[in-house]
């Protein structure tokens, strides 16, 4: 089993390294699903643990409709991310209709021409007919899919799933996430799934002061409960 971690700091990179995961998904924003981190960041988690650092292509919050102004600061941000040391980045495009867009070739295109691994995000989770998605996704030449089954957990979407790990997965790595915890980690690999994503964090349950905030830290207990199980 593969295991990432998803973290918007140095100490989750080096908790995830600690614990024996492989990859991080490395965020900032967490709370709104994760946005793009800065380079310090990457360059920090890159240089300082040994675990692959896939960053978060996403510069705005809300959903994933992209223009082509906003598909140049992916573009940039992707190549930064290749500078800092990044293994790989981790983006997904919609159109209107929340169908993959081709927008998602070239930027794919340039990650793998820099030797980055290519991952779509959940925003697959939003698409009306995902067996036409993972087809068009493939095509463009992702690495990785990260779905939750199109549910709020990927517990809850196993059959979805497991379906696509079935009929695809020796085409794209199929990796579930959303709501993974040691209580269903053990069912969700049972599906046949060798990926598993999750979050890693709790509040250190300080008062928020001035609207700056709640302090998040690692959950340590967390990746060390999911990754030995297996």
């Amino acid at each position: 089993m593969t295991f990432e971690v998803c973290t918007d700091s140095l100490e989750g990179a080096l908790a995830a390294e600690k614990y024996g995961a492989k990859r991080i998904e490395l965020c900032q924003a967490l709370n709104v699903g994760g946005l793009t981190p800065n380079y310090g960041l990457i360059e920090q988690c890159a240089k300082r643990s040994s675990v692959e650092v896939h960053v978060m292509i996403r510069h705005k919050e809300g959903d994933f409709a992209y223009d082509d102004e906003d598909v140049e600061i992916m573009k940039k941000d992707i190549l930064a991310s290749k500078e800092a040391g990044a293994k790989g980045v981790v983006f997904g495009i919609l159109d209107a209709q929340n169908n993959i867009s081709g927008k998602n070739k070239e930027l794919a295109k340039l990650g793998k021409d820099l030797g980055l691994e290519v991952t779509f995000h959940r925003a697959f989770d939003f698409v009306p007919d995902p067996e036409k998605a993972i087809k068009m996704i493939i095509e463009y030449g992702f690495d990785r899919l990260l779905t939750s089954g199109k549910e709020e957990s990927a517990f809850k979407g196993l059959s979805l799933i497991e379906k696509l790990q079935q009929e695809y997965g020796d085409q794209i790595q199929i990796m579930a996430g959303s709501g993974v915890n040691a209580g269903n980690a053990l069912r969700i690999a049972d599906s046949g799934i060798k990926n598993l994503h999750f979050t890693a964090r709790k509040s250190k349950n300080q008062p928020v002061t001035l609207s700056m905030g709640e302090l998040m830290i690692v959950d340590e207990d967390k990746i060390k409960n999911i990754i030995g199980m297996f």
